[in-house]
C-alpha cells in the first residue's frame, strides 16, 4: 500500500513540476531567497508555523492552527505505527516505541491533545462553511466560486484519520503494546469501551495507515496540495509582502531591455498560460480557495466581476486543461486532438478568454488580496503581467485610459496641461519657494516632489500649499522642480504600459541626479511608492519620505506645534499605496492625535483592512461602469461614523472621496458641512488658527 501510494504521489508531483517549469524562469526568486536566508527563515517561522496571517481571522485561524500542527506532531504517530507493523512482523510483538523519547508521557499527551484539537477544528470548519455557504449568502460568501465538494471530502478524510488513530491507540493500550503508560488521555478513555483483541489492534492499525495513504493521494490531486506548496510559496514570495514596487518586466528570466527587445521573440507580459513564471504556477497550486482575498476586494464588494480568488483558479484550471499539450514533444503535438488544440487557442484575456477583460480592468491594485492571502499569492503580479500584454501587444484597454497615456507622453502629466502650470500654486503663497534651476541649493534639505495632482488639481493643491507652509514654519529648507517635474509614471505602469513608465522614470531619474537630489518628500502615495520602491529598479536611489512621516517627526520634535483646537469628529481613510503598500499607518493618526479638540473614529475597515477609494491601478482615469462606485461604497462606510470631517493623506483619495460626498450632499444623505481634507490641512489650520 505504501509503495503504491508513493508511486502515485511521485507521478503527480513530477507532473506538477514539469508543468510549472514549462513557464518562464524566475531566477530572481531563487537569488533573493539565497541572499536573504535570515528573512526567509523568519517568514517560515512566522507565516507557516506561526500562522500569522490566518490568525488575523481568529475563529478559523485558531482552528487551522491546530489542524496544521496536527499534521506535524502526528508524524510521530506514523513512526510508531510503521514501527509497530515492522516489529510485529519480525518479533510478533508490535510494541515499538521511538528511541529515547518514545515512552515519554508528555509525547503521548501531546499526540492525543493535538488530535482532539484538530477534531474540534474540523467541527469549527464545518460550522464556518455551513454558516457562510454560497447557497445562503450568494456572492457575499467568501466561498463563492470555490470547489466546495473537494473541501468537504478533505474534512471527511481528516475526520476518518483522527478517529482511526484513537481506535488503534486504544486497542494497543488494551493489548499492552502501547508505548506510553500515561498521558494519552483520549486513547485511554476509548480503550475503556473496547474489548482486548490483537486482531482489532491489527485491523485498526492497517485501517489508520490505509486512510492516511488514501488521504495523501487525494491531497496531491486537490486544493489541499497547499499543505506542501505553501511553505515553498512563502519561501519564494516577494519581500516584505509582495507589494510596494511592481515587478520588473522580464523575458527569459532577464529584465527586458526595451532598446533591444523584439516583440517576435521576447515575452511582453502574459498572453498565454505558458508565459506564466514557475512562481505563478506555484501560486496556482497553493491557492486554498479560502476566499479571504475575495471578501476584501473592493471590486468584488461593489458587484464587479473581479474576484482575486477566481482570477487564480481560472488560470489554474486552464493550465491543467492544456497541460497535456504543454507537456507534449513536438512530434506528439503534431498528432494532438482538436479539443486540446482548441483549448490552446483560447486567449488568456478576452471576451471568450480565460479571463474576461472586465475582470482585468476592475483591479485598483489596492493590495487587499495580497495582504490577506495566508499563503502569499501575488495577485497583483498576475494582473499587471496580463495588462502589459493587453496594452503593449494587443492595444486592448479602456479608451479613456488611452487619452491619459497620450497626455503622459506629450505633456508629462495625465491631464495634458502645460508644464508651466506646475508652478502656479506657488503664486498663492506669501513666501518664496525655491525652484530648482540646475542644481539643488546647498542649504536645501528636501526636494518637495509636488506630483501631477498636487500641482494641477485644485483640491490637491490645497494639500500642496499646506505642506509647503508647514515646512516653511518648521524651518525646513526645501525646493521644487516646477516645470522640470514630470509624472513619475505610476499610472502608466499600473495600466500596463511599461515602456512609457520606463521613459518617464529615466527622464526623472536623470533630472534628479543632475540636480544632486538626495532626499525627497512627496504628498502623493503613488509618487512616494514609485520614487522610493520602483525607481531603484532603474538606478534611481533616493531617500524618500511621505509628507505625513515628515510632519509627524516635526511635531514630535517641537518644530511644529498645533495650538488652536479643532472641535471635530474625524474619521481617517487609509490610502492603499501609503498603508498596505508601504505600511504607513501610524504617522497620519499621530498628527491628528496631536491636534487639540480632534475626536477620531475609525471606520470598520481600516489600516491593513482599509477599503480602496477606487483610484489606484490607473482607475483614476477610467470610467467605472459596472456595479456600485467604489468611492461611494467607501463614503457610505465613512458616514456610519457620523463624522464632521473625513481626512486622508492622498490627492487621489481626496478627489474620489470628495466627489462621492458631493453626490451624497446633493441627495441629502450627507450634511452640507462635511468635507474631505488632508491631515496636513488639519495641522496647518490648528497651527495658524
Amino acid at each position: 500500500m505504501t509503495a503504491l501510494t508513493i508511486a502515485v504521489v511521485a507521478r503527480r508531483v513530477g507532473f506538477l513540476y514539469r508543468l510549472a517549469t514549462v513557464g518562464e524562469p524566475a531566477p530572481e526568486r531563487i537569488a533573493y531567497a539565497r541572499a536573504n536566508i535570515g528573512a526567509e527563515i523568519k517568514a517560515q517561522l512566522v507565516e507557516v508555523f506561526g500562522q500569522k496571517k490566518l490568525l488575523k481571522w481568529t475563529p478559523s485561524g485558531v482552528a487551522h492552527f491546530f489542524v496544521m500542527w496536527a499534521f506535524f506532531i502526528l508524524l510521530t504517530v506514523y513512526v510508531e505505527a510503521y514501527g509497530a507493523m515492522i516489529q510485529g512482523a519480525i518479533t510478533g510483538r508490535p510494541d515499538f516505541h521511538i528511541p529515547l523519547i518514545g515512552r515519554w508521557p508528555a509525547l503521548g499527551f501531546l499526540q492525543d491533545f493535538i488530535a482532539l484539537a484538530a477534531l474540534l477544528g474540523l467541527v469549527a470548519f464545518a460550522v464556518i462553511r455551513i454558516k457562510n455557504a454560497p447557497s445562503k449568502l450568494g456572492r457575499n460568501s467568501r466561498f463563492s466560486g470555490s470547489h466546495l465538494g473537494g473541501a468537504w471530502v478533505i474534512l471527511f478524510m481528516i475526520f476518518n484519520i483522527i478517529w482511526s488513530l484513537f481506535l488503534f491507540r486504544a486497542a494497543a493500550i488494551n493489548t499492552g503494546n502501547f508505548p506510553y503508560e500515561s498521558g494519552a488521555f483520549v486513547s485511554e478513555l476509548v480503550a475503556r469501551i473496547l474489548p482486548t483483541s490483537s486482531l482489532l489492534e491489527e485491523i485498526a492499525l492497517l485501517l489508520h495507515i490505509g486512510l492516511m495513504l488514501v488521504f495523501a493521494v487525494i491531497v496531491v490531486n486537490s486544493k489541499h496540495l497547499h499543505i506542501f506548496t505553501a511553505p515553498l510559496n512563502v519561501l519564494f514570495s516577494r519581500r516584505p509582502d509582495g507589494m510596494g514596487a511592481a515587478q520588473e518586466m522580464r523575458s527569459g528570466g532577464k529584465v527586458l531591455d526595451f532598446e533591444e527587445a523584439d516583440p517576435e521573440t521576447d515575452v511582453f507580459g502574459r498572453g498565454k498560460i505558458e508565459e506564466t513564471t514557475w512562481k505563478g504556477f506555484l501560486d496556482f497550486y497553493t491557492c486554498t480557495e479560502c476566499g479571504r482575498c475575495q471578501s476584501q476586494c473592493p471590486a468584488w464588494n461593489t458587484d464587479k466581476p473581479l474576484s482575486p480568488k477566481m482570477l487564480i483558479l481560472d488560470q489554474r484550471d486552464h493550465a491543467f486543461a492544456v497541460a497535456p499539450y504543454l507537456l507534449m514533444s513536438e512530434e506528439q503535438r503534431a498528432h494532438a486532438g482538436q479539443d486540446v488544440l482548441a483549448l490552446l487557442e483560447k486567449p488568456l484575456v478576452g471576451e471568450q478568454g480565460v479571463i474576461h477583460p472586465d475582470v482585468l480592468w476592475s483591479c485598483t491594485n489596492c493590495g487587499a488580496c495580497v495582504e490577506q492571502c495566508p499563503v502569499d499569492i501575488e495577485h497583483i503580479d498576475h494582473i499587471l503581467d496580463m495588462r502589459r500584454y493587453q496594452v503593449m501587444i494587443e492595444s486592448a484597454f479602456p479608451s479613456e485610459a488611452g487619452v491619459m497615456l497620450k497626455n503622459l507622453e506629450n505633456k508629462g502629466n495625465p491631464w495634458g496641461m502645460p508644464e508651466m502650470k506646475r508652478a502656479e500654486w506657488i503664486e498663492e503663497l506669501d513666501f518664496e519657494v525655491e525652484i530648482v534651476d540646475e542644481k539643488m541649493p546647498e542649504d536645501t534639505e528636501y526636494l518637495f516632489w509636488v506630483g501631477c495632482a498636487g500641482a494641477l488639481e485644485d483640491r490637491a493643491k490645497k494639500t500642496t500649499k499646506a505642506v509647503a507652509e508647514l515646512l516653511h514654519i518648521a524651518g525646513v529648507k526645501f525646493a521644487v522642480l516646477g516645470p522640470m517635474e514630470a509624472c513619475t509614471g505610476d499610472p502608466a505602469r499600473r495600466l500596463g504600459m511599461e515602456f512609457l513608465f520606463n521613459m518617464l522614470a529615466q527622464q526623472n531619474i536623470e533630472t534628479l541626479n543632475e540636480a544632486g537630489v538626495k532626499k525627497i518628500v512627496a504628498t502623493c502615495p503613488h509618487c512616494f511608492n514609485t520614487l522610493a520602491n520602483e525607481y531603484p529598479q532603474l538606478g534611481g536611489h533616493f531617500e524618500v519620505v511621505h509628507h505625513t512621516q515628515l510632519l509627524s517627526h516635526l511635531v514630535d520634535t517641537g518644530k511644529l506645534t498645533p495650538i488652536t483646537p479643532i472641535e471635530e469628529k474625524i474619521t481617517y481613510h487609509d490610502p492603499c499605496f501609503l498603508g498596505r503598500h508601504n505600511k504607513v499607518y501610524s504617522q497620519p493618526r499621530d498628527i491628528m492625535a496631536k491636534v487639540p479638540g480632534v475626536t477620531t473614529q475609525e471606520m470598520h475597515r481600516h489600516k491593513d483592512r482599509g477599503f480602496c477609494c477606487g483610484a489606484g491601478g490607473a482607475r483614476m482615469w477610467m470610467e467605472e461602469r459596472i456595479g456600485k462606485r467604489i468611492n461611494t461604497e467607501r463614503v457610505d462606510e465613512a458616514l456610519t461614523t457620523d463624522p464632521d470631517t473625513v481626512s486622508t493623506a492622498c490627492p487621489f483619495c481626496l478627489v474620489m472621496l470628495g466627489d462621492a460626498i458631493n453626490e451624497k450632499k446633493n441627495t441629502g444623505k450627507a450634511k452640507e458641512t462635511l468635507e474631505v481634507v488632508d491631515v496636513a490641512q488639519l495641522l496647518i489650520k490648528s497651527i495658524k488658527g
